[in-house]
């Protein structure tokens, strides 16, 4: 014996099927987030941006440019939110950078 399935059942199921898709993207993002290793000051292309993990110990002299509310945060390259402490960047391809970091890369993230 076959059982018919009525549209509505179908749409319905569509409709609650399609409001846990855009969840599973946020627990993607924020695994992958957790998943990356920090980026290390030290590491030859994080020194040569003049990246640090604290905006507030930007060498002045060395990078004329810096404002102290700029930090990695609220720039354009970073990949969390604004009050994320640590998420990637489109600079350092596969490390997190800090929230409250720099470099010299740094520009404003539109809407910011």
């Amino acid at each position: 014996m076959q059982t018919k399935i009525s549209r509505r059942t179908v749409v319905k199921s569509a409709i609650a099927a399609g409001a846990f898709i855009p969840a599973l993207g946020f627990i993607d993002t924020a695994m992958a987030a957790a998943a990356m290793p920090a980026l290390d000051p030290s590491e030859p292309t994080a020194k040569a941006l003049g990246y640090v993990k604290d905006t507030a110990t930007v060498d002045a002299k060395a990078n004329p440019t810096h404002k102290p509310e700029q930090k990695c945060s609220n720039c354009a390259q970073y990949q969390g939110k604004a009050g994320d402490a640590n998420a990637g960047c489109n600079i350092f391809a596969g490390k997190s950078v800090a929230g409250a970091g720099w470099c010299k890369v740094w520009a404003k993230k539109p809407g910011a």
